[in-house]
């Protein structure tokens, strides 16, 4: 058998996926960041309607449908007022995709990329799959960033650094003080901040801001998908906003790895931006009441937890063996170690799961820390 890449074995399988896939079929699954509610009706039938209008049977330009461009122009003008040209868009297969291309497109061999620890699976794996050296950074005790980390962090090497609020696997946000700061470094030392932006519209607590709307240079990319937002993990549809330049760099790497995105996916999510958005109030308000027991829950079975403040993941302390005795319970959860050495001692809970299911994973859970405290 041939050798495989360096890049290749510089990776594991995710931590996250490991859990999902191994969970037994009647086990409580709080380990996948998905939720389970429904795709809003008038996204699935935008779908089904260009489907059997034939409108899905060829590729859609490389960026995206310029209908669900301007679209997205008109939600960040809408959400934050922005005035984005669709032309400094690209349509993608998931905030996966996006953030992909982002770090393709921007980081050299060696290069260094900052993340926070714990972050997301994917900063660490995707920077070494790009050939750059992965710099993650502790958080600050309620589990945010610290822009004055970033900023000691960077050094001549650094190529971008992640900011991603609200935040997998933490549930924290960060405040628009951070998110000025965050533009102002990326400004001042000339590197890219890319923000990772998935759960901007499920906040509880303070408000989702974004780097974009501070920056004073093209030095911020923004990453977001409908995974979230309109439950719609499945369709796989994201996309990354940024300078024209960027975007023409990006999409040298999109056109040669994907083409463009599902063309029937594009036509729900067009159709998801631009409709009601009540079904997104009731998603996130479902979140917080589902937030607000499992906060109770922990807190009675005698764990210490930062309150999440967005996103539908708690991440509290745990002792020793914790996570072994809840998964063989029967209750899935993420060891905190998944998301980088400074989750050790943690867990991360999803609450993307029926009220019902929550509560009786909680008292397993009490009983579980009983048994190893």
């Amino acid at each position: 058998m041939t050798e495989f890449s360096s890049r290749v074995e510089a990776v594991s399988i995710s931590g996250i996926r490991e859990v999902f896939e191994a969970a037994g079929e009647n086990a409580i699954n709080l380990g996948i960041g998905q939720p389970d509610f429904p795709t809003p009706a008038h996204a699935r039938q935008a779908a089904i309607d260009a489907i059997e209008a034939g409108k899905t049977d060829a590729y859609t330009s490389n960026k995206g449908t310029l209908e669900l461009r301007t679209a997205l122009a008109e939600k960040y003008d809408r959400d934050y007022g922005l005035e984005i040209d669709p032309e400094e868009a690209i349509v993608t297969a998931g905030g996966s995709e996006a953030l992909h291309l982002a770090l393709e497109a921007h980081v050299d061999p060696g290069q260094e990329v900052i993340f926070p620890d714990p972050g997301f699976v994917s900063y660490d794996a995707l920077t070494r799959l790009a050939s750059g050296t992965p710099k993650p950074i502790g958080l600050r005790a309620d589990l945010t960033m610290d822009p004055a980390a970033v900023e000691a962090a960077i050094t001549d090497e650094t190529a971008a650094f992640v900011v991603n609020s609200p935040a997998n696997p933490t549930g924290a946000v960060q405040s628009e003080a951070d998110m000025r700061e965050f533009a102002r470094i990326a400004d001042e030392h000339d590197v890219l901040c890319i923000s990772d932006e998935v759960y901007e519209h499920i906040v509880f607590e303070g408000e989702h801001r974004s780097p974009l709307e501070f920056t004073q240079t093209d030095n911020v990319v923004v990453v977001s998908a409908c995974s979230k937002t309109y439950s719609m993990t499945g369709w796989r549809l994201g996309w990354v906003i940024g300078a024209h330049e960027r975007i023409e760099r990006m999409l040298r790497v999109h056109q040669y790895c994907q083409a463009c995105a599902s063309a029937p996916a594009q036509y729900a999510a067009e159709a998801a931006l631009r409709g009601p958005q009540d079904c997104v109030e009731e998603m996130a308000t479902a979140f917080e009441e589902r937030r607000d027991v499992v906060l109770d829950g922990l807190e009675a079975a005698g764990l210490e937890v930062p309150t999440p403040k967005g996103a539908f993941y708690a991440m509290p302390k745990v002792p020793q063996g914790w996570c072994e005795e809840v998964i063989e319970r029967g209750v899935v959860v993420v060891p905190g170690e998944a998301f980088g050495a400074n989750g050790e001692g943690y867990a991360r809970l999803s609450y993307a799961t029926s009220m019902a299911e929550l509560e009786e994973a909680l008292t397993i859970i009490e009983e579980a820390t009983a048994a190893v405290q």
